[in-house]
């Protein structure tokens, strides 16, 4: 990843940012948000409205948000530690570690009945669960199938409203286990459920709990003192209220409080979408990315794994599932998963498109968080708002950001 980090960041195209993010807040779109532009050592933020719709305190540099999906490319972090380590390899079989997910059975048809299965042809591997093809995911586009009622009728998401499991990791993927796979392992790409499946093998193969292993071998070093599954007592007055807009009215709705909601206590289950962060603490995360693992002086991940990182993984016929998937969810979330690619735990884009270059990567999500890197530019780019839950005000407020993200390099 080479790039030149020599330009300025320009004051005009700063300005321009700012009118177009200030339009969302004042148009009432979005209560409020916080973006930042980093290049090298420069760093620009914005802090634009207030906490809540009904106004209260302003939106901070320090507010921290629910990064919702934007945690997959953090979280995945810890499995690139064991395989630098060699604690885990690429093509090992998960079913040592993770018993419950082996001698799988598989649908014969993804829409099919749980019972008309057929045998896997291979087991699960390590690469299936980072690319995202282990066969278990959710289809947010095929809510009445039998295996996606099968996800909420037994509680391995959904439980409590929530799209996150709410039981110890254990029995999250004995749950898990109980169900087939809707598709063979290795043969396409699914969202979700992998990165959850690698939060417990990173905790069984360590011994740590998963957010303990993040925060000793990738928060800590990174000074990334805002980030964690849940958000402590004495920070409940940093995160604004989650917002979710009624399907039928479209006025806004507290969809999670801050005190009292699903962030505001350790969960059951540490899971691959469900970090608490803030732009800063993201910022130094691709930060590290773009400098090929280093912090400072002090190396995070090896090269060679930054480089696996963020760069495409998926065959062609990987890809072309995951941008029909994409396609059908653009409703959404503007951008989630249309980048051509996907790495390990995010998105890579492999043709240009949003002004964005090829070869940059990141995530955005459908909670309202965007983060993304451009290693040609040496740019970070991260926008956090609190409308999430599939709103579309922060999928235009996103679709913006990334149109005038570009502006603000001097030429």
């Amino acid at each position: 990843m080479t790039g030149n980090s020599s330009k300025a960041l320009s004051a005009a195209g700063l300005r321009r940012l700012r009118e177009v993010l200030e339009a969302h807040v004042e148009s009432k779109e979005i209560p409020g948000l916080v973006a930042l532009i980093g290049r090298g050592d420069e760093t620009h933020v914005e802090a634009i409205g207030t906490m809540r719709h009904d106004g209260g305190p302003p939106m901070r540099r320090d507010t921290i948000f629910r990064m919702a999906s934007t945690t997959r490319p953090v979280a995945v972090a810890a499995t690139m530690v064991l395989l630098d380590e060699c604690r885990l390899r690429l093509d090992d079989p998960i079913d040592h570690w993770l018993p419950e997910l082996a001698d799988r059975r598989v649908l014969k048809r993804p829409d099919g009945l749980l019972d008309d299965t057929v045998p896997a042809r291979l087991p699960i591997t390590v690469r299936d669960l980072l690319t995202s093809t282990c066969g278990l995911g959710l289809d947010m586009t095929a809510m009445g199938s039998p295996m996606m009622s099968a996800y909420f009728e037994r509680k391995v998401y959904g439980e409590n409203g929530w799209m996150l499991p709410a039981v110890e990791p254990d029995e999250w993927i004995r749950r898990l286990g109980a169900l087939p796979l809707t598709y063979q392992p290795g043969e396409r790409w699914l969202y979700n459920v992998s990165d959850d499946v690698l939060g417990v093998l990173v905790a069984r193969v360590t011994g740590q709990s998963f957010e303990a292993f993040l925060r000793e071998r990738i928060f800590d070093p990174l000074g990334m003192t805002d980030t964690g599954f849940h958000m402590p007592a004495d920070k409940l007055d940093r995160p604004p209220p989650l917002y979710a807009p009624d399907p039928q009215t479209g006025q806004f709705t507290v969809e999670d409080p801050a005190e009292g909601g699903h962030h505001s206590r350790p969960p059951a289950f540490q899971s691959g979408g469900g970090l608490d962060s803030t732009v800063d603490d993201y910022h130094a995360y691709f930060r590290m990315l773009l400098n090929h693992g280093m912090h400072g002086t002090e190396r995070i991940l090896f090269r060679p794994a930054v480089e696996m990182m963020t760069t495409n993984r998926l065959t062609p016929e990987q890809q072309a599932a995951l941008q029909a998937w994409a396609r059908s969810v653009v409703h959404l979330s503007h951008g989630q998963g249309q980048t051509g690619g996907w790495s390990f735990g995010m998105t890579v884009r492999t043709y240009r498109g949003d002004c964005a270059p090829i070869g940059q990567f990141g995530w955005d999500s459908g909670a309202g968080t965007t983060t993304y890197a451009d290693p040609r530019n040496q740019l970070v780019g991260i926008l956090l708002t609190q409308t999430g839950m599939s709103n579309p005000d922060s999928a235009r407020a996103m679709q913006d950001f990334w149109t005038t993200f570009y502006q603000a390099i001097d030429d």
